[in-house]
């Protein structure tokens, strides 16, 4: 069945009934061309599904009355959240489709000293923003998460460092680490205790020194991803398949 996220205050659980408004009405009726009778899923993005039947299509609107309510079971048992150095160009689409697919929670660009693309002025940033928030809404639909990732402005290393202390393990892949490894540090602690994980990634031309001194200095793991250096949009990936593997659902 296709997949949409619909905002709480559309779901009417008295009469089981949930309205559709905006693009996905178009998208509904137009492209996918569905019609009354036909079976959707719906996500509240807060891990509640909902089976349901086209009641009526209307011209701004689609009335859909609910077979189903049930839990999610699509999100992962660590929550994930992504510090990653604003690359060039639309990497940063590609980025943030591919961790979404993968499970991330929320994702931070960061301004980081070796950060190339500069925003010209608000109005540029909050519409990078919203495109890349309609990126985390696609792939959700997509690979059916149970929640929308958040995608937040840009924000400062230093911010981005504030914002981590709320996470119970902080990791930093950095091209001159040699030794430590991401298996190594699970392995130390109690895993148990570790339910948010902050994954840090550099853009291109790689983490500054000072940047990972201060990291370090504020509790964040430095460790190695192997003998290959790997691409800004690469090393996220694999940092979060591992992350998957050892502490998720993968």
């Amino acid at each position: 069945m296709h997949r949409f996220f619909v905002d709480t205050r559309y779901i009417d659980f008295v009469q089981k009934q949930i309205v559709i408004k905006n693009e996905d009405v178009r998208h509904i009726s137009k492209v996918l061309r569905l019609r009354e009778g036909d079976m959707v899923e719906i996500c509240d993005g807060a891990n509640m599904e909902y089976v349901c039947k086209i009641q009526s299509i209307q011209k701004d609107n689609i009335i859909l009355s609910i077979i189903e309510k049930k839990q999610s079971i699509r999100e992962p048992p660590v929550e994930v959240v992504l510090y990653q150095g604003i690359p060039k160009g639309n990497k940063m689409e590609l980025i943030i489709q591919k961790t979404v697919e993968l499970g991330v929670t929320e994702i931070l660009p960061v301004e980081m000293k070796r950060t190339v693309i500069r925003f010209s002025d608000n109005k540029d940033k909050q519409n990078k923003v919203q495109r890349w928030q309609k990126i985390a809404l696609e792939a959700s639909k997509q690979c059916k998460r149970g929640i929308i990732p958040a995608v937040y402005p840009p924000v400062s290393f230093g911010e981005a460092l504030t914002h981590s202390k709320k996470n119970q393990l902080n990791i930093m892949p950095y091209e001159d680490e040699n030794q430590n490894g991401f298996k190594a540090v699970v392995k130390s602690l109690d895993r148990n205790n570790i339910n948010k994980i902050g994954i840090w990634i550099g853009p291109e031309g790689g983490l500054d020194e000072k940047e990972v001194a201060t990291a370090m200095e504020n509790g964040v793991y430095v460790i190695t991803l192997g003998p290959r250096i790997l691409r800004t949009e690469t090393a996220g990936f694999a940092m979060l398949s591992l992350v998957m593997y050892e502490l998720g659902d993968l």
